[in-house]
Parts: C-alpha cells; structure tokens; sequence
C-alpha cells in the first residue's frame, strides 16, 4: 500500500518514513499524537489505550495493520490517518480522520495521508462486494481549519452539520415525566440486546443510518468505560420504548479538566414519540449524574435530525458548544478489468 505513494507525493522532510500501523508497538505513541492534535484544536475526545484497541478491535471489516497509516520522523510519530468502511444508506462510505501534531502541520503530511486513505478506499471498494457507487467522508471540527481547508481543496463538498451541546448540571433540572405506561428498569446483561435492537431501529429513519453488526454490538458492550448503571431505559410491557446510554470518561475528564458524562445515545421508538419519552429519560439521566457528583453533561446530535431532536435538549437546558461539518465525496469504484485470454497454443 505505501508503494502506492508516488514519491512525488510525499514531502521533503527528512528523516520521514511513511509506514502501516503495528498494533505490537503503536497504541502508546497513536494515543499520543490524538491526545496531542485535539488538545491544540480543543476536540473534546481523548481515548486511552484501552479504548482506542477496543475500538479497533471491534471495528467491522478494519485492520489497523491495513487501514491505518502512521508518519515517523526519526521515530517519532508525527501524524496517522485511518480509513474505514460502513454500509450506510445502502451504499459503502468511507470514512476518514486525521491527526498531525501541531509542530508538523502545513508541511503536507495531511494531504499526503489523505491521499493515502482515498487510494485505500478505493482497493477497499473493488473488493468488499457492496455496489460501485461510493462516498469519502470526514467530520472535523469547524475550528479546526487546516482540516476544513484542506477537504475543501480535495474536492470534498459539506452536506451536514451535527452539534455539540453541553448544559451545566448545576442548573435547575425540568420536571419531564414518564408517559403513562412506561417504567425504567436497571439494565441487566441479559437485556442488552434488546436495548442495542431498540437502538437500532430507532436510528434507522435517520439520514446516514449506518448498518449496524455483531462486532458493533461486542464492540459498544466491551467498552472500557461501560457503566450500564447510569443509563436510563424505558420499558413497556416487555418491550424497549426508548434509551439514553450515558458515558463518563475519568482519564479523559482528568486531562481536559473538566467533569462531563456523554449521553451518548438518545433513542426512542417511533411509536413513543413526541409523547415527552426522550425528555423524560434525559432529566432522569441528568439527575443521576448530579448523584455522582458530575458536573457537566454533553451529547452530539445531528443538526437537521427528523426528530427535532436539538429543540428537545435546548428545553432541556442544553446549549451549542461546537459545530461538526460532514464532508463528502463521491466516487464510482470502475471493476476490475477482465483478464485478457491465453494465447492459443500449438
């Protein structure tokens, strides 16, 4: 795959040796430059180690070995982009991120790789049996400009934005109750697929609904971090009306200097909408974090969501923080050329 690079390409720094990500080796030092990149961008999102191989572990139809690429320069790791493939409004799109370490920027290094991860793309998509028709995609920042330039350079076009709404815990929480007939329970591990297909099902109306799998599933409920009693599930005769699946990050919290629980999925089923559930849940949700002694809560949303789903956290006090930009390309894979026959022989 780096033999793809044309040595045109790639820039004149010296010492600088373009490689495949080794699981054996990397974690510590990928773990390093995200946590360093995000920090100079003020990105709230700084996995561990453990967290980061989980992810990478669970990830459907990825290998770090092979969609990952990592920058040394006199081993060091100065920058790594990876590359991963979803199912997504029936068609494959391949998603890209980043990450130069703010010393090495506007050198080239993000252009390079991602050159890297299209080309990658484009092997994946030859191969992997989902329809020709594809789109790259990448979700920065606003802020961070050197990545907003540059897919906007590379062709990409915006198509969305999503927010990142943060309320202060320490503001009077709204009275929101339960409608009638629903109860919440503590999550129990046997439940756990219920909540996850609810979850599902919720999602799928929902523009860019990704194809969920079994990895998906094993991934989410491996999470390092899983504390399923902070999460608040709405139950009807048996049946999972509607979730909020609620993080809290330590290290993560520790090195931004801050106390913040994710509501990381807010979900309810289309029968129980617009009957007052997700508001429900979420002061339940925010009252439990109050008990754990957190003092902010955060969540991500699409900013066009079909729920109107940013309205409902506004009322429930949650303000815009940052502004994520989807940006996209697509991209028709061409097949694979048909092998020229054997010359007759005699």
């Amino acid at each position: 795959m780096i033999d793809s690079i044309a040595a045109s390409r790639i820039p004149p720094i010296p010492g600088l040796v373009l490689r495949p990500f080794d699981p054996a080796a990397d974690y510590p030092d990928l773990v390093d430059l995200i946590r360093e990149a995000h920090l100079a961008d003020h990105v709230d999102y700084l996995p561990t180690e453990e967290a980061l191989r989980t992810t990478y572990e669970h990830l459907p139809e990825f290998d770090p070995r092979r969609d990952v690429l990592v920058a040394d320069v006199d081993g060091t790791l100065v920058a790594a982009t990876e590359i991963q493939v979803r199912t997504r409004d029936g068609i494959g799109v391949h998603q890209t991120v980043g990450w130069v370490r703010p010393a090495w920027r506007r050198r080239g290094l993000g252009r390079t790789l991602l050159g890297w991860s299209e080309r990658r793309a484009t092997e994946v998509a030859r191969i992997d049996g989902r329809p020709r028709r594809r789109a790259l995609t990448a979700w920065p920042d606003e802020q961070q400009a050197g990545a907003t330039a540059l897919y906007k350079a590379c062709g990409y076009r915006i198509v969305r934005y999503a927010f990142l709404m943060i309320r202060d815990l320490a503001d009077p929480i709204p009275d929101a109750p339960l409608p009638v007939g629903v109860e919440v329970r503590a999550v129990a591990p046997d439940q756990h697929r219920a909540i996850w297909d609810a979850d599902i099902e919720a999602f799928r109306d929902h523009w860019d609904a990704v194809e969920r799998t079994e990895a998906d599933f094993a991934g989410w409920f491996a999470n390092p971090d899983l504390d399923t009693t902070l999460w608040q599930v709405g139950w009807h005769e048996g049946e999972v009306a509607g979730s909020v699946m609620t993080f809290v990050y330590p290290e993560e919290n520790t090195q931004l200097g801050v106390s913040r629980g994710w509501l990381e999925h807010i979900s309810v089923r289309r029968q129980w909408r617009r009957r007052g559930l997700a508001s429900a849940l979420i002061g339940r949700t925010l009252r439990v974090l109050v008990e754990r002694g957190i003092g902010e809560a955060a969540l991500g949303v699409d900013a066009e969501s079909p729920t109107g789903a940013p309205r409902v956290y506004e009322a429930m006090g949650f303000r815009r923080h940052r502004v994520e930009v989807g940006y996209r390309k697509e991209f028709t894979v061409a097949p694979e050329p048909e092998p020229e026959p054997e010359p007759a022989s005699g």
